[in-house]
């Protein structure tokens, strides 16, 4: 059976309540689910999982969380070739330009991209709803 991590960042909360819906679309599927704050999470764990959904939310000029996020996900780059990944996250102001940036990078590590959620502040009940169906997206696709 596939085993699938969740591994996010969240500094109000917001992406955290995604976190939570993510995994309960995956939970839909099969149980072989963990949930990982970043700093809990390293890429040196990586080879234990079929499949990844990475949170994130929009930082500063639209960028990914830069003391923990971002470091992690670089050195993560280099493990995501021919593996399923979602990714979701958060925003407060512009148009969700970091999320196209980071699928993007994800895209051209190699990773196949499952699908991507953005909420715009705190995660309304269609956000949350695309979050379990990312979930699923992705438990299905492993």
């Amino acid at each position: 059976m596939s085993k699938i991590a969740v591994v996010f960042w969240s500094g109000t909360g917001n992406t955290e309540s995604m976190a939570d819906a993510v995994v309960k679309g995956v939970k839909s599927v099969t149980n072989e689910v963990d949930l990982f704050q970043v700093d809990d999470f390293s890429a040196d764990k990586m080879s234990k999982y079929d499949g990844f959904i990475f949170g994130c939310p929009a930082m500063g000029d639209e960028v990914l969380e830069e003391d923990s996020f971002e470091p992690f996900f670089t050195e993560a780059e280099e493990k995501i070739d021919g593996i399923p990944v979602a990714l979701f996250g958060s925003y407060g102001w512009g148009g969700g330009a970091w999320m196209e940036a980071w699928a993007d990078r994800t895209k051209e590590a190699g990773a196949k991209l499952i699908g991507t959620v953005i909420a715009e502040n705190a995660p309304d009940d269609e956000a949350l709803a695309n979050c379990e169906k990312l979930g699923k997206d992705l438990a299905n696709a492993v």
